[in-house]
Order: C-alpha cells, then sequence, then structure tokens
C-alpha cells in the first residue's frame, strides 16, 4: 500500500493532471507520517517529491520558464520545510486512529501547507510581484488575493483544503481497508506460529 500511495501521487504530478494546487501531495505528506514505518516515513515521500518536482522544472524550462535561478530554488525548498512539517503532524497520529479523526490532520496540514507555502511566496517574492510588499497588508494579499493576472489565492487554497481532504480520505480509507482485509489471516498466522512452541514443551515435560 505504501509503494501504491506513492504511485499514485507521482502520476497526480503529470502536468494536466489536476487543477492548480490540486495535489495529492498533501495527502502523501501526512500519511507518510502515519503508516510508514521508520526512517521511510521521510525519505520515502520526500524522494518522491523531489524527483518529481526535478522532472517537471526541465518540463517548464522546456517551456521558457526561469525555473533554476536562486530565488526560484529558494521558494521551492521551503515546500520542503511544508511537507516535512506535514510528516511531522503525520507521526503525531496512529494507523489506529479513527477515520474522522485522520481526515482532520490531513485538512489540518493542508492548511499548514497553504499558510507556510504563500508566507514564503510574499517573504521571498521570487517572481517578483508588485502586490507582495513587506507589509501586514502584503502578506494579507499573498494569502488572499495574490498578483494580478492569476486566479486569487483563496482559490488557490481552495483547491489545496479539497484536495487534501480527498486524498487523505482515499489513503487512509483505502489503508484501514486493507488493514481489515489482512487481520484475519494474521490472526491465524499467529495461531499456527504458538502451536509448534506448546509442541515443543512436550519432551521437556515428559523428562520431568
Amino acid at each position: 500500500m505504501p509503494l501504491a500511495l506513492v504511485v499514485v501521487f507521482a502520476l497526480s504530478r503529470v502536468p494536466g493532471m489536476m487543477p492548480q494546487n490540486f495535489s495529492a501531495a498533501y495527502a502523501l505528506a501526512f500519511c507518510a507520517g502515519v503508516y510508514f514505518q521508520g526512517r521511510a516515513a521521510w525519505w520515502l515521500p520526500l524522494a518522491t517529491l523531489a524527483g518529481t518536482d526535478f522532472a517537471l522544472n526541465f518540463y517548464y524550462q522546456s517551456l521558457g520558464c526561469d525555473v533554476w535561478s536562486w530565488g526560484v530554488v529558494r521558494y521551492q525548498l521551503m515546500n520542503y520545510i511544508a511537507y516535512a512539517v506535514l510528516i511531522g503532524l503525520g507521526r503525531r497520529f496512529k494507523p489506529q486512529s479513527g477515520f474522522l479523526s485522520l481526515l482532520g490532520g490531513g485538512l489540518l496540514g493542508a492548511l499548514l501547507f497553504y499558510l507556510i507555502t504563500n508566507t514564503a511566496s510574499w517573504f521571498f517574492n521570487p517572481f517578483n510581484t508588485p502586490e507582495y510588499t513587506r507589509t501586514l497588508l502584503g502578506w494579507v494579499t499573498a494569502l488572499t488575493k495574490g498578483t494580478t493576472g492569476w486566479p486569487q489565492t483563496w482559490e488557490f487554497f481552495r483547491n489545496t483544503l479539497l484536495s487534501g481532504g480527498l486524498f487523505t480520505a482515499l489513503f487512509a480509507g483505502a489503508m484501514k481497508i486493507s488493514a481489515a482485509a489482512e487481520s484475519p489471516a494474521d490472526k491465524k498466522a499467529g495461531a499456527r506460529d504458538e502451536e509448534p512452541a506448546e509442541t515443543e514443551k512436550e519432551p521437556e515435560e515428559a523428562k520431568a
């Protein structure tokens, strides 16, 4: 299942596959923290994100976009800080947590991602957006209206929240269904494992 989550996420990043800011990335980072074991909870989602970002940068470079300048790269690095926050948030949950609890965590993660990345966009202003002045008004503009010529950022927030909730529900639901399907077999396997241990004691008891 963890591999399936990664594959679904990678496919969702194909250009044009999803509306802007409608992504499985937020849910993947959060659910990785919940379900992945050990260090894989950190390196597997982050490596997948980095690999797909690298490929996307080459794609957008072919369209004439400046994606390798330090200002743009520095802004992209802030995305990884946001993803790490989502993974850390997921680590505070358990796979046995209730579905609604996990859904709420996924929505909170999407909200945190939006706040962190849009604050970074306002602070670093990689595309020299005139509306993003270093004032409270400029920050509020970055969170609500955005820059002229682009959809308003509240629309991005809507897509971020909807996709975070949707994909968290899909991932968490799939993991719970998978766990429910496997648990009877696990119980039987555990029972079979215990039987030899009981039979091994018989010779010792006979000697006594």
